[in-house]
């Protein structure tokens, strides 16, 4: 994602902050200035969407270390306005997998607002009548930061249930449905409720508050996307990479030349090429680098190529490639069989097989 800030590494995890961020702190400074309130009141507002937001990381880890004990790893976790995306490499489809890894990140804030808890004290609420409690909560003090964060922790966690993709509660609704029933089935119904609910926050969001439609427009394409994967990996399961890959393929030599490449490239619809030396493949040269690269003509392909890249066997499951088109962020691998090249599988190739297998099935 572009336009983000790298804050570092926990647990081996890259914690990135969309650009956009920004606007939550300005917008909440200008609420509070707007309203009457002093620099202090706005410092300490702005202090309480950080450590608000360092919950929400801490949510993001709740999934994330509870995924990795069932092997599922994550890259990264990038904070946006709207909460916190960890990019995990797959969801599990054991459906007890899936739920406790969706449980997890609300229990860890109802974990905090325990925490949280006992710094305050319960008499606070009941010493007081409803007049001078909210006068009292009206200012931003170190202890009503305390109280602030409390309620945003059991809220984060009662929001995140809401049943909808891609929020924990959808993922919590799929995985009790498809202990029940086929995947695809639980994954439409699940989905199907949260893009309705998401038309209702929309709606919503026009009448009274306009970050409900963003808010909306995640959770609908979120919902739509998630629905869309499960489908394709249902039309995938069973099948293996050499029922897709691409045979008929050009094989480059590392002294070819961009020139000898171009010709290539015009001459049919191939885009991505494989170099070849001494029976191995040397690396991959991709469209993006001979387009780069075309005004020289003279330059040799292995000062181009790409040296590091994943092969793939051809005997290995065919729903495998959207791991590696995940992790790799390529769309090109070379297919092997004994460490020998034997074709070549793209996502346009992946993309046919699929709507040939729906098109099957639909008869």
């Amino acid at each position: 994602m572009k336009g983000v800030l790298n804050l570092g590494k926990l647990f081996k995890v890259t914690i990135e902050i969309h650009w956009t961020f920004v606007f939550i702190l300005a917008w909440v400074i200008f609420l509070e200035l707007k309203a009457g309130g002093t620099l202090q009141n706005a410092l300490m507002s702005t202090i309480f969407i950080l450590l608000l937001f360092v919950c929400v990381v801490f949510h993001e880890f709740g999934h994330i270390l509870t995924a990795r004990k069932f092997g599922v790893t994550t890259k990264k976790i990038t904070l946006l306005p709207i909460g916190g995306v960890a990019s995990m490499d797959t969801i599990p489809e054991n459906p007890r997998q899936e739920l406790l890894i969706a449980l997890a990140g609300p229990a860890v804030n109802i974990a905090i607002a325990m925490f949280l808890l006992l710094f305050v004290r319960v008499s606070f609420f009941f010493d007081q009548d409803p007049n001078q409690l909210e006068s009292t909560l009206s200012h931003v003090t170190a202890q009503n930061l305390i109280i602030y964060l409390f309620f945003a922790n059991i809220a984060l966690a009662i929001f995140n249930f809401i049943p909808a993709f891609p929020m924990d509660g959808g993922r919590v609704l799929r995985a009790i449905l498809a202990m029940k029933m086929d995947r695809v089935t639980a994954t439409n119904i699940a989905s199907g409720i949260g893009q309705f609910l998401a038309l209702v926050f929309v709606i919503i969001g026009i009448l009274y508050n306009p970050f409900l439609v963003i808010i909306g427009l995640f959770i609908y394409f979120g919902a739509y996307g998630e629905s869309k994967m499960v489908r394709q990996l249902a039309l995938l399961k069973g099948h293996k990479i050499s029922e897709a890959m691409l045979t008929n393929i050009s094989v480059l030599k590392p002294d070819n030349t961009i020139e000898d490449v171009i010709e290539l490239l015009l001459s049919g619809t191939e885009k991505n090429f494989i170099v070849v030396q001494e029976s191995k493949t040397a690396g991959i040269l991709y469209h993006r680098d001979i387009i780069k690269n075309s005004k020289n003509k003279n330059l040799r392909i292995k000062d181009v190529m790409s040296t590091s890249f994943k092969s793939i066997d051809q005997h290995a499951d065919l729903k495998d490639i959207f791991k590696l088109i995940n992790t790799e962020k390529n769309d090109f691998f070379a297919v092997t069989n004994n460490d020998k090249l034997v074709g070549a599988i793209d996502l346009t190739n992946l993309t046919e097989f699929m709507l040939i297998q729906a098109s099957l099935i639909a008869k």
